[in-house]
């Protein structure tokens, strides 16, 4: 023990950031803390002004960032009771789009006063999706001008990725666009306050920033979107490309003393927080998806080829593993759908049932919603609350439930919320494996399969594979500890981190064939539906939302 060495995983989510400590040798998790940030998610109004936002923004605070180091890194050591000397790399990662405004010491532009009372200096988050107009046009002039990348993030860029958002700026707010002398992950700029050594890496410019075959796009495809985009590279995105598993720097003094912690010790390239966990769930292999299941779900899986997949979000050779082609989908809206349907439309008895039998009302209703059979409840819905991502790349979209009557009850409409999600996950599946890429078996980690067996059961039910979970409840946190292991030394890169220090549990949910069976009727359905509303047979989700912005005089 006296020999043991540690690396400490940061895991920036969209609510909060987390702080795990792991012995280097093992992947032994031995202390963690959790640091909510305090301005969270501001999607209503600006905490300065208080300005009201415009719907589809959701931007964040970057000091909250720091707090994460100031508080959740010193409480994990506490917790973890090792000598903070023996820590010998921190890694991070991070949801990805998420971009921000900085000046060129990386001070962010939302700091700067003139500028902090101006929503576009502040941090888009990931599913900030109010640059749909900007992802339009982007999408469109590439078919023009013939863009060979746009096939390798499934024919649309997303409203989420970097140049959207930086175009978004650009056209709403030209003088906080000029005023920014860099725009940058905030993935990377946590990195760069931890090292003070600016680095981009190479996972979230290639997945979310068009950097392919060694460069992004260039300056005659950008002046055609803007003018002024065309300097964006050379002006405001020039650091360094840095590879994963990589040293970005040594910790600074500053940041070492927010800590408590020596300086010097390796600070690792950042990541994106899906991306990380897939090694710490020991996939370095093709063929095995795993599904990051929170919020949201993003969807990886390795291969030794490179195809063309209609709505992933991205391929990037090396992206995730170093070696393999890294394919990534998404469903933008799985937890956070769950969780309206909770906090908005769930009557008074069952909350009391609940606050009765001293359960979670999620876990209450799981409960409820298990004593059903596959197709009891009669109803089917599109997983559409927060838009599509893959493989329709759709904001515009919106949630639909059909087959609701007088009888139907709250754990009905909840099990068939939980079914609509694993089908949106099975186009996903259906998608690659009819362009090339083969997926044998699905491993899940994130925060909703430690709270919910039913929705395991019934993702290996309509997919009609084993599911695996994670051996952490802390997966992203993990796979960033283990990749500052790499970038200390301690492993000669992140396969041989993976097999010392990933984990995966034994437990494994094998589909139930008349389950099964049922599910193969439900999903022809939802294909029905999702082709007739998805697919521009019947526009009348846009033609909702542009009466909506209507109403509210944003149009």
């Amino acid at each position: 023990m006296a020999n043991d060495t540690y690396a400490i995983g940061v895991d920036f989510g969209t609510e909060s950031g987390r702080a795990v400590i792991v012995r280097v040798r093992d992947g032994a998790e031995l202390g963690s803390a959790v640091y909510q940030y305090p301005d969270g998610v501001i999607d209503e109004r600006l905490p300065t002004s208080g300005e009201r936002l415009p719907p589809e923004w959701a931007l964040q605070n970057p000091d909250d960032y720091i707090g994460v180091f100031k508080n959740a890194v010193p409480a994990a050591l506490k917790a973890s009771g090792i000598d903070p000397a023996d820590v010998i790399g921190i890694g991070i990662d991070f949801t990805a789009c998420t971009m921000m405004p900085t000046l060129a010491d990386g001070t962010p532009l939302c700091r700067v006063p003139q500028w902090r009372d101006n929503p576009h200096a502040w941090v888009k988050l990931w599913k900030h999706h109010a640059a749909q107009p900007e992802a339009d046009m982007i999408n469109e002039t590439a078919r023009q001008m013939g863009e060979g990348w746009l096939g390798r993030y499934g024919g649309k860029i997303s409203s989420e990725w970097f140049f959207s958002k930086a175009l978004q700026i650009l056209n709403e707010a030209p003088e906080a666009y000029r005023a920014a002398e860099r725009l940058i992950e905030a993935a990377d700029w946590v990195v760069w306050q931890l090292c003070g050594v600016e680095t981009r890496n190479t996972c979230t410019a290639g997945y979310k920033a068009i950097y392919q075959d060694g460069k992004f796009p260039d300056k005659k495809y950008l002046a055609a979107l803007h003018p002024e985009l065309a300097a964006v590279v050379e002006a405001k995105m020039a650091a360094p490309l840095a590879p994963l598993g990589g040293r970005a720097g040594g910790l600074t003094a500053e940041a070492a003393a927010w800590m408590g912690l020596k300086p010097g010790i390796a600070i690792a390239v950042a990541n994106v927080d899906a991306h990380v966990t897939v090694p710490a769930a020991q996939v370095t292999e093709p063929g095995r998806m795993v599904m990051i299941m929170g919020t949201s779900i993003c969807h990886m899986v390795l291969s030794e080829t490179l195809h063309e997949v209609p709505g992933m979000c991205g391929v990037v050779d090396g992206g995730i593993v170093p070696g393999l082609y890294g394919y990534e989908a998404g469903q933008s809206g799985v937890g956070d759908i769950f969780a309206w349907f909770v906090d908005n439309a769930v009557p008074p008895e069952y909350h009391e049932a609940a606050q009765a039998q001293g359960m979670d009302l999620h876990a209450y209703l799981e409960a409820e919603a298990a004593r059903q059979k596959p197709g009891e409840h009669g109803l089917l819905a599109l997983d559409w609350w927060n838009g599509n991502r893959s493989v329709l790349v759709d904001v515009d979209l919106g949630g639909l439930l059909i087959g609701a009557t007088l009888g139907t009850r709250a754990p009905d409409i909840y099990r068939a919320l939980i079914e609509a999600t694993a089908f949106g996950t099975r186009v996903i599946i259906e998608a690659f494996e009819r362009s090339g890429v083969p997926i044998t078996e699905l491993v899940a980690a994130g925060g909703l399969p430690e709270k919910n067996k039913l929705l395991m059961q019934i993702y290996s039910d309509v997919t009609g594979r084993e599911f695996r979970t994670i051996g952490s409840a802390q997966g992203p946190a993990l796979g960033s500890a283990m990749h500052a292991a790499v970038a200390a030394g301690a492993y000669p890169d992140i396969q041989a981190a993976a097999q010392a220090m990933g984990k995966l549990k034994d437990e494994v949910f094998r589909p139930i064939a008349e389950h099964q069976a049922v599910y193969d009727h439900l999903f022809a359905e939802y294909v029905t539906l999702y082709d007739y509303f998805g697919r521009g047979e019947n526009d009348v989700m846009k033609r909702l939302r542009k009466i909506r912005n209507q109403a509210r005089g944003l149009e």
